[in-house]
């Protein structure tokens, strides 16, 4: 049996930001992913600029949005900004790139390798038993590692989306209340085609529900999905603790992602790289993760408040829209970043 000093399992974003800084101070790392291949995922690839955009080479990055054109009901409004507020990427370029960026530093990463039991220090796969030091759970909303610690799951985001081609100039956000209850509809263009979604929070919103919404709305932009495969995904923002003695969560599988936007790279991204540091130093103060852990739970009230009845849903919606609109609050407040 092969020991190492740390496992992690999931090649997400948040695992291999973990590996790449454990490797770079000589850490021994074992990567696990169950997938053929590091970074496919349900996904819109909208990264922020306080997040993800800086980090990642610039070849790599297919749009790049100053302006963010948000609907409500009742209103409309623009966000413009210096900067490129949101970005988009595909996950499996981001993955690849971020995977290579790990090896190189060091760090071990197997494929097509299925966790079949977890021990206080060991790992049993389809590719053999592997001990640890530490374990990161890094595998997403349905994270073994988190049903080990027997942390229950009760608070889920569900996003669905059609990759749809052709040329779509702006990145738009709908927050339909009508359609998409206390969620939204986005519209995230790449080089040729867009990522054409929906996301809303359960037990709020029903999946088969969503997806007839998402049908609707397409429909009603003029923009064909017909014969279009739907893609979804679960989005944990369940937050119930992220370290637990020599195991840590990060990402979706500590429940950190956004609830309200459903936004979870970043809080990989951040959690992944405060759980290297704080292998590599326990005395390492967390205060960015813990920054992102206070935004995360403000946004869990907002979805909780919307919630209440409708007419609480649409006002709640209205409110946000015009404050954005007036200037009261940044974008970056629906954001994980910043």
């Amino acid at each position: 049996m092969q020991s190492f000093s740390v496992v992690i399992i999931g090649a997400g974003p948040g695992g291999l930001a973990c590996a790449k800084l454990l490797a770079e101070h000589g850490l021994d790392v074992l990567v696990l992913e169950r997938k053929h291949m590091a970074g496919p995922k349900v996904c819109g690839g909208g990264i922020t600029w306080a997040g993800l955009i800086k980090r990642v080479p610039e070849h790599l990055i297919e749009g790049v949005f100053p302006r963010q054109h948000i609907r409500s009901n009742y209103q409309q409004t623009t966000i413009k900004a210096a900067e490129p507020i949101v970005a988009t990427i595909r996950r499996e370029v981001l993955g690849k790139w971020m995977c290579l960026q790990a090896q190189d530093a060091g760090a071990e990463i197997k494929t097509s390798c299925l966790v079949h039991k977890i021990t206080p220090d060991t790992v049993e796969t389809s590719q053999g038993e592997f001990g640890y030091r530490y374990l990161i759970g890094a595998d997403g909303s349905g994270s073994m590692v988190r049903k080990y610690l027997q942390l229950a799951t009760e608070r889920v985001g569900v996003g669905i989306h059609f990759q749809v081609p052709g040329n779509f100039e702006n990145m738009e956000w709908h927050l339909n209340a009508t359609l998409f209850q206390n969620g939204y509809g986005w519209i995230f263009p790449f080089r040729d085609m867009a990522s054409v979604g929906i996301y809303g929070a359960k037990p709020y919103n029903n999946p088969k529900h969503m997806l007839r919404s998402l049908r609707r709305w397409a429909a009603a932009q003029k923009i064909p999905v017909g014969g279009l495969k739907p893609k979804a995904g679960l989005i944990n923002f369940d937050y119930r603790g992220w370290h637990f003695n020599n195991i840590m969560l990060i990402g979706d599988a500590a429940g950190l992602a956004s609830g309200l936007t459903g936004e979870g790279m970043y809080p990989a991204l951040v959690s992944g790289e405060t759980a290297a540091r704080v292998i590599i130093n326990p005395d390492y103060k967390c205060t960015e993760l813990q920054r992102l852990i206070k935004k995360q739970k403000k946004h869990r009230r907002i979805v909780e408040f919307s919630a209440k009845n409708s007419f609480v849903n649409i006002a709640t919606m209205e409110i946000l829209v015009l404050a954005l609109r007036m200037g009261f609050i940044p974008f970056s407040m629906l954001e994980m970043a910043g």
